[in-house]
């Protein structure tokens, strides 16, 4: 009888399957081996590693490549055109401002990324003269703090990952650290929560922030299963927590006691890494879908929460 209970309060989520929005277009796939390929795919050419999808106020959806430090456009209508191309592995991006992209590289720290002629300069490489572990994503709140992840190879056997917080004046914190594998980041509607991505340990963490900038009583918010955990996140303006999921091809949708009430699958490849809000209302999530180079969308009943960016709150200028 409390099995039966238990499954009428927690009523099957919706399951619905997402729409293919864009392909990225043959004439950019480089099928070959890099630095990056052989860490994460040993032995096989990799012709693109999608991640890191950020609108900018026009609809035009930016995505990085990671193996070979591209940041592509692409239009509301879904043709692609090259924004950069540098000696980086660009993963997660946010907008700074209306021309310029942040961007956490695995290899070179933070970076500024110029969409109108593609220049590249260094933002934060490295803390107190030591270089990152490998940086992953980020996200701004609307005073203008940036949390980034530092997640490296860490994991269960190497739980040395990062949870970091720069300030607008250049003042660089660690709110948590011992992470095995911090990934996606974001924050909930009244900015008093920030739900954090732990890819290696199948799990979704939660990090209450408090008005002195402090943390407390981090806790596992959601657990996932499979060959591979949550990676990017999105926050819908009602509070609900959308969590990609690669391994599964799955975006979990959870309501605010972790319970999913929607799933979205996706119709190409099981390696669904991030997602972002865009199209009419913004209630439109577009999905990279990295192992076959393809972005996804599908609607859903809750607009995304407004992102911030850095726009006239950073005042630190390029750190070394």
């Amino acid at each position: 009888m409390d099995s039966m209970h238990a499954t009428l309060l927690a009523p099957a989520p919706l399951v619905c399957e997402a729409l293919v929005f864009s392909r990225m277009p043959d004439r950019f796939r480089t099928n070959t081996v890099s630095d990056w390929s052989e860490s994460n795919r040993p032995g096989h050419p990799v012709d693109s590693f999608l991640e890191g999808p950020v609108f900018d106020r026009a609809g035009n959806l930016y995505v990085c490549d990671i193996p070979h430090g591209r940041i592509f456009r692409i239009s509301p209508a879904g043709a692609w055109s090259l924004v950069a191309q540098y000696d980086g592995e660009p993963n997660g991006l946010k907008f700074y401002d209306d021309h310029r992209l942040i961007a956490a590289d695995y290899r070179r720290g933070l970076v500024l990324i110029d969409v109108r002629d593609g220049s590249v300069a260094p933002h934060l490489p490295r803390r107190h003269s030591e270089g990152f572990k490998g940086l992953n994503d980020l996200i701004f709140d609307r005073a203008g703090n940036l949390y980034f992840t530092d997640q490296g190879q860490s994991g269960m056997h190497d739980p040395r990952g990062r949870l970091y917080r720069l300030a607008p004046d250049g003042r660089l914190d660690v709110l948590v650290d011992g992470i095995p594998s911090p990934n996606g980041v974001c924050l909930s509607p009244d900015e008093r929560v920030l739900y954090l991505a732990v890819t290696r340990a199948n799990a979704v963490w939660r990090v209450p922030l408090h008005a002195d900038g402090g943390v407390s009583k981090v806790g596992v918010f959601f657990t996932s299963y499979g060959p591979a955990g949550p990676d990017g996140l999105a926050m819908t303006s009602g509070g609900l927590l959308l969590v990609a999921n690669p391994g599964l091809g799955y975006v979990w949708v959870l309501n605010a006691r972790a319970e999913p009430v929607m799933v979205i699958r996706s119709p190409a490849g099981t390696s669904v890494t991030n997602l972002a809000f865009g199209g009419p209302q913004r209630r439109t999530v577009y999905c990279t879908e990295s192992s076959t180079g393809t972005v996804l969308r599908a609607t859903i009943d809750q607009p995304g929460a407004p992102l911030a960016s850095g726009e006239r709150t950073h005042t630190m200028g390029t750190t070394s």
